[in-house]
């Protein structure tokens, strides 16, 4: 088969790329400290970068590749994101031993995004998906895209922002209405890590079994990689290999700091600013007691949630540079308007939800809960009915 050249970044682009890693790397050196607290913010920011190079090189946005399934049988991004789920579930539960050690105790494990069922967790998961299908992209996927000089992103999640004042709104009758009684499983509570392990593996088996069958021949030309940098930054890594790398970074990063989550930070801005413009109520019923992307009001510049988004971002725009995908271009009026809707249901949604899809589902399923996969399903179902609202656009 014949092969074509890769092509190089201009200089500028190099030059550039080279300052933004450096200066991730001097950041974290100097955040780094002999405290806890210091090693934590120093990993989150280089967590964050490891995630968004992931994010950027293996194309990892949960919209575009269940979009790709819908409208075009692809099934590889899909089985990226069960292989992220199959590693990261091995990897948690490993993990989970040595912070409860007898799962039927009735304590969950510290700061595991294991969430409470009811119809709350469904309609927003419902939302956070039409969202999704409306703008573009999930809220990790607007953050590395912002790398890619996809400005639009910006109004996604500026409407994020307002999407989570508005939670904070509805918080309140929500909770005391349904979440306030809701049960929160744990898979490891019922009959322990195994079979919590064995369910979950044999379950994302099945749907990778189910999706093979749709498997096509790849009719994209190939492309042989001469040094290092052409096998980094040279043709997008399939998706499966950044689902392996970020089930790793997943366990890894609850280990040492905390689970995966990128809508923590947005929703504590959120909060904060609405907070101080005295448009909250007094007090969010129960809302500080739940695990998942939780929201404070800032007492501190920084925080590990906001050193991890800027990683991301630094880094996913050090890796477009490199690869040539920073190409930024003007959006059109309509674009604008649908991220910022688009933004508002997925501020909503991951409100209500506690989480996102790294958060409440990627990291959710990951540690068993069951509100993982019903975020799943239900934002499924937000994404076909997204699409649907989106071709009358």
């Amino acid at each position: 088969m014949a092969t074509t050249a890769l092509q190089a970044p201009g200089r500028w682009a190099s030059a550039l790329a080279a300052v933004l890693s450096l200066g991730l790397v001097f950041a974290a050196w100097q955040l780094g400290g002999a405290d806890s607290d210091s090693q934590a913010l120093s990993l989150s920011l280089l967590g964050g970068a490891l995630f968004g190079l992931l994010l950027q090189r293996s194309r990892f946005c949960f919209f575009c590749v269940t979009r790709d399934f819908i409208e075009q049988r692809k099934p590889d991004g899909l089985l990226g994101i069960i292989a992220a789920l199959a590693v990261g579930t091995l990897g948690y539960h490993l993990v989970f031993g040595a912070f409860v050690p007898d799962p039927s105790s009735g304590r969950l494990p510290p700061d595991a995004h294991v969430g409470p069922l009811s119809w709350v967790l469904g309609l927003s998961a419902t939302v956070f998906g039409i969202g999704m299908a409306l703008s573009g992209s999930c809220i990790s996927a607007h953050l590395y895209r912002l790398g890619e000089g996809a400005f639009a992103s910006l109004f996604a999640l500026f409407g994020a922002l307002i999407g989570f004042f508005l939670g904070f709104l509805c918080w309140n009758p929500l909770y005391l209405l349904s979440i306030q009684q809701a049960p929160v499983v744990w898979l490891p509570a019922w009959q322990g890590y195994g079979v919590s392990f064995l369910l979950q593996i044999a379950l994302l088996g099945g749907l990778a079994c189910w999706l093979l069958l749709h498997v096509q021949a790849s009719t994209e030309p190939r492309v042989v990689a001469r040094n290092l940098r052409q096998l980094l930054f040279g043709q997008r890594w399939p998706t499966w290999v950044g689902g392996l790398l970020i089930g790793f970074l997943a366990t890894l990063s609850y280990l040492r700091v905390g689970p995966l989550g990128v809508t923590a930070e947005l929703g504590s801005v959120a909060r904060t600013a609405a907070d101080g413009l005295g448009w909250l109520p007094e007090r969010l019923e129960g809302l500080d007691s739940f695990s998942g992307c939780a929201t404070a009001v800032k007492e501190a510049l920084l925080s590990n949630n906001g050193l991890f988004i800027l990683g991301l971002v630094v880094a996913s725009w050090a890796s477009a540079l490199l690869a040539g995908d920073f190409q930024p271009k003007r959006p059109r009026v309509s674009e604008l308007l649908r991220n910022l809707l688009g933004g508002v249901l997925l501020g909503w949604g991951s409100m209500l939800a506690l989480g996102c899809t790294v958060g409440t589902l990627l990291s959710g399923i990951m540690a068993g809960a069951l509100s993982g996969w019903v975020f799943a399903v239900f934002c499924l179902v937000g994404v076909l009915l997204g699409l649907r609202i989106r071709r009358y656009w």
